[in-house]
Order: C-alpha cells, then sequence, then structure tokens
C-alpha cells in the first residue's frame, strides 16, 4: 500500500533502500523556503540499524503490513528456540539472538508470544508484558526495614536480576515486566 511520505507516523512498518524499517519517530517541518517534509527517525527491522530520513508530501513510500501470529514456545536447542504455531500446529526454530539473549530468559514452557512475520519470514517477537517468576535469591528481610520505595537486589527464573521490595523473600512468585525486568507484583497465590 503506497502512502505519501507526510503520513508516516511511528509504529508504521515501511519498505525503504529494498529493506524493512519500523518508524520510531517522526516530526513534521515546514521551514521558510520551500515544502513541508517529515523527518522520520526509522529502526532496521532485520539487523537493528538507525537511519534518519526526510521525506516530503510527493514522496511516495510502501507501508506494508506484518502478520502477526500466536505461537507457543516449547523448547530450547542448541543456539535455537523453538516455537508451534497456535492454528496450524507447525513448529518453527528461531535464533536465540534474533529473539535477544536478555528476552529469551523470560522463556517459560507453554508461553504464548506473537510472532510477526513478513512475506512468510519472521521479522520480530514480541513477549507477553508481564510474567511470573521464582526469586530463587535475595538477602533476607530486615527487621524494621519498611521505606516504601526501598528495594533490594534478587535474581529470580532464568537468572534474571531485578530489585524487589523488602518483604518479598526467597522462594516467592513475582510478576515482573518483560521490558525492563522491574518487578511489578506479588503473584496471586
Amino acid at each position: 500500500m503506497k502512502i505519501n511520505g507526510n503520513e508516516i507516523k511511528p509504529g508504521h512498518v515501511i519498505k525503504h533502500q529494498d529493506t524493512l524499517w519500523v518508524a520510531v519517530k517522526t516530526a513534521h517541518t515546514q521551514p521558510g523556503k520551500g515544502g513541508a517534509y517529515a523527518q522520520v527517525e526509522l529502526k532496521n527491522l532485520l539487523d537493528g540499524r538507525k537511519l534518519n530520513e526526510r521525506f516530503r508530501s510527493a514522496d511516495k513510500v510502501e507501508r506494508v503490513r506484518l502478520e502477526q501470529k500466536d505461537h507457543q514456545y516449547l523448547y530450547p536447542e542448541g543456539d535455537m528456540l523453538v516455537f508451534m504455531d497456535m492454528e496450524s500446529y507447525e513448529q518453527i526454530s528461531l535464533q536465540t539472538d534474533f529473539v535477544g539473549e536478555d528476552r529469551a530468559a523470560y522463556l517459560s514452557d507453554g508461553m504464548t508470544v506473537t510472532v510477526e512475520f513478513h512475506e512468510d519470514k519472521p521479522i520480530g517477537i514480541e513477549l507477553p508484558k508481564h510474567v511470573e517468576v521464582e526469586v530463587e535469591d535475595t538477602e533476607p528481610v530486615v527487621k524494621g526495614q519498611t521505606a516504601a520505595n526501598s528495594f533490594k537486589p534478587a535474581t529470580v527464573t532464568g537468572g534474571i536480576r531485578t530489585n524487589v521490595p523488602p518483604f518479598v523473600g526467597t522462594g516467592e512468585r513475582i510478576i515482573v515486566a518483560t521490558e525492563d525486568g522491574s518487578y511489578v507484583r506479588r503473584a496471586d497465590g
């Protein structure tokens, strides 16, 4: 689908220079001389490179629609991670690097993730916003340490390091955000 260069918005995926880019930021500028244009910060979906481009309203760009499919995480296999399409039951293997070493630590058996495809090629993966993990190691509770905003370091399932409130102990289940590993709340009983 062709769109005008000034219609690009953050989150749009476009085909530019024969590869796929996602618009990260856009700023519309109308200089005193010449025509208006959109200054767009792009991130390459295949290799992560960044690029700043100017698009005038007369420029036509190809907007790409990605297909999103739910997949279930099955197991690791060497440096690959195996997922199963929840509709067709077909299995796909993705490089751990593709998912990201830090993000792969959040994967657990049976977890549902969204894999984004372009022309049947996986180009992105979205984890759930929050996951339940177990606190494997943390300092014991110190009596009287109840300051509302004091946190202590902890290691949770998958070797992930995070900070937890003083009342959380080893062996407890908590909810963390997959975006940055931050503590959200205790898991429901």
